[in-house]
């Protein structure tokens, strides 16, 4: 196995593995929703950090799947012209999208969100509301987080694209 293949199977396991491992969260996030909505209406009551963990479990479900879906190539598209299409021309498309449009994002969104997520480790950024989550700091950093695996799995998607524009018609 060439070292082509090898680092886009690492990369895709990483993927793989990060989806698999976040994707337990939407199940934790219905559940957390249930229960404040029981807790507001049935009990008059709640918790603020509740309300803010829902936030939360989004952001992380959102950020560190985005890699995963894309592996899975989940992502929307409008592929009316794009699905009729053969193999070679697809990949030809896929890899000028992760050339001129994904990895430049990715780049733009790592190198805009550093800056913001340092201010906010720097003062240890917590909630604004009071009884709210701590360390706000750490769901910030999951902008510069997502860019990165996003990035790490558009070279996968682009090293695959490249293979088939070799491939010549082989498989």
């Amino acid at each position: 196995m060439s070292a082509t293949p090898r680092i886009v199977a690492a990369i895709e396991g990483f993927a793989e593995m990060t989806g698999r491992m976040v994707s337990w969260l939407t199940l934790a996030l219905g559940l957390a929703g249930f229960l404040v909505v029981v807790m507001r209406y049935a009990f008059d009551s709640g918790y603020i950090w509740m309300q803010e963990s829902l936030t939360w479990m989004h952001a992380l479900i959102f950020m560190l799947g985005a890699s995963y879906t894309l592996r899975h190539d989940e992502h929307v598209r409008v592929d009316v012209i794009y699905r009729g299409l053969p193999p070679r021309a697809r990949a030809a498309i896929d890899l000028a999208g992760t050339l001129i449009l994904l990895l430049p994002l990715c780049g733009y969104l790592l190198y805009e969100s550093l800056p913001y997520v340092q201010a906010s480790w720097r003062v240890a950024e917590r909630s604004r509301e009071a009884g709210g989550l701590p360390a706000l700091y750490l769901l910030k950093t999951l902008i510069p987080l997502m860019a990165g695996l996003l990035a790490l799995q558009g070279v996968a998607e682009a090293l695959k694209s490249v293979a088939v524009l070799r491939s010549r018609g082989r498989d």
